[in-house]
């Protein structure tokens, strides 16, 4: 009954790049040409309005004119770098092959050895 993955890592594969906080699996995943990053820094009590500023201003200062630089035949080249990066860099990390050979390797085979 294990999920094989978020709804970001399944994106991802399919070349959606992220905008997330570092952790969890965008942590291990982030490389700085896939997607964008944003928590980096330490904050005491509640974050959500230095985080909600710093996603208005990635979104404003770095991804939508990027999707929008389109060049003479349509394609915004520099997007595509973005998506190609993130297909490059999750697709083997993140699949459900790499996850069923972990679960095997950690669990399924200590459990097989006690029967």
């Amino acid at each position: 009954m294990e999920a094989s993955g978020t709804s970001g890592m399944k994106a991802a594969i399919n070349g959606v790049p992220q905008l997330s906080i570092l952790d969890g699996w965008w942590k291990e995943a982030y490389n700085g040409k896939n997607g964008w990053a944003l928590g980096h820094e330490e904050i005491d009590g509640n974050r959500d309005q230095a985080d909600a500023d710093e996603i208005y201003r990635i979104l404003e200062e770095e991804i939508i004119p990027l999707y929008y630089k389109i060049s003479d035949e349509g394609i915004p080249p520099e997007w595509v770098r973005v998506m190609k990066e993130t297909i490059k860099s999750t697709a083997a990390q993140f699949s459900a092959r790499r996850m069923v050979k972990e679960y095997t390797a950690t669990f399924y085979s200590a459990v097989l050895r006690q029967l």
